[in-house]
């Protein structure tokens, strides 16, 4: 069975594209456009991974990451960063914040796919 992804970016052109990716490599993809959004969405249809840009207005990557981690019903779920965001704090602090894996945009494919499937459970 496809494993469900959810993309969280505020930008529509970046969210078709890491649909695109992931839908061709045969993951199941649901979209939201902001934080809070995404939240509802998890905590509703529970997806396998989910797969968010750090830099969002109202509620961040980050704050989405905490906020997924301290609910009982999301806190297992894996969570992949894919954001422009390129300095070895980012990363480093996005870790610890609840991110599995981090990808830095502009991505390749490959390399948006590997990072999904290395937290693939």
């Amino acid at each position: 069975m496809a494993k469900k992804v959810l993309i969280v970016d505020d930008m529509k052109s970046e969210l078709q594209l890491i649909s695109n990716y992931l839908q061709s490599a045969g993951y199941v993809v649901s979209t939201a456009e902001n934080g809070e959004e995404a939240f509802e969405q998890a905590k509703a249809s529970l997806p396998d991974i989910i797969v968010t840009d750090l830099v969002m207005p109202q509620i961040t990557g980050l704050e989405l990451c905490r906020l997924l981690k301290k609910d009982a019903t999301t806190s297992a779920i894996p969570i992949v960063a894919c954001t422009t965001k390129d300095r070895q704090v980012d990363q480093t602090w996005a870790k610890k914040q609840g991110v599995d894996a981090y990808v830095i945009k502009p991505c390749s494919q490959e390399e948006l796919v590997s990072a999904v499937q290395s937290v693939s459970v």
